[in-house]
């Protein structure tokens, strides 16, 4: 499995009031990213709107590309905790029923989450739909592109809950899935804002289709 939380905060916040520290920080940097965009983003002016000390924010943070890694770590664990609070509270026939819940739910954020039109799961968009800058494909592990740790999470998430065959194929196919989806939701929110139905719609029908020869049938 990834360890992607390795090397994301200089220090861990012991406390408290550190962790609400740290917090605050991300949620700052979330809404910036929306305001200001994240070439615009700044250390100074996140710790100001947090209320910290600029000394405090780098005792968490080395950077801003630091910062900006923390909250996506932060929007993966959020989409994958309302993925499965949604599985825990439902009884779900199959799993294609988990991929149009889990496209549903990274939509839902898209349009709603503070800064994660700009900044997903690691990628940072200047626009809707990117393109991504560069650089920036590898913020949740510097060996792995992000595409490639989503996945992985949500192989856990297959296994354990769907009972999905355990192996490389499995492992590949939920790549390929990821990236598919990946590709056509940005093409959605370029067509359109907040994202083209349509394009939506298309994009759960491919990666049903695909998956269907890697997932265990009824």
């Amino acid at each position: 499995m990834t360890n992607v939380s390795g090397g994301t905060l200089r220090r861990r916040p012991a406390q408290r009031r550190s962790l609400e520290r740290v917090e605050r920080m991300l949620d700052e940097c979330a809404r910036l990213l929306d305001e200001v965009g994240y070439e615009a983003l700044t250390t100074k002016e996140v710790a100001r709107r947090a209320e910290v000390p600029i000394g405090t924010f780098y005792q968490f943070f080395p950077d801003k590309q630091g910062l900006v890694r923390a909250l996506a770590l932060r929007n993966l664990e959020a989409f994958l905790d309302r993925i499965t609070t949604r599985l825990s509270g439902v009884r779900v026939a199959d799993w294609t029923e988990m991929v149009d819940m889990a496209i549903d739910e990274f939509v839902a954020m898209k349009r709603s989450r503070p800064g994660f039109a700009v900044v997903d799961f690691g990628e940072v968009l200047p626009s809707p739909g990117g393109p991504a800058l560069r650089g920036t494909e590898r913020m949740l592990d510097a060996a792995l592109e992000n595409n490639v740790v989503v996945a992985d999470r949500l192989r856990t998430i297959t296994i354990d809950l769907l009972g999905a065959p355990i192996g490389p194929n499995l492992d590949r196919a939920l790549v390929v899935a990821v990236e598919a989806a990946d590709a056509v939701l940005k093409l959605a929110f370029r067509s359109q804002a907040g994202g083209d139905p349509d394009l939506i719609d298309e994009c759960k029908r491919l990666v049903r289709r695909y998956l269907s020869d890697h997932m265990p049938q009824e």
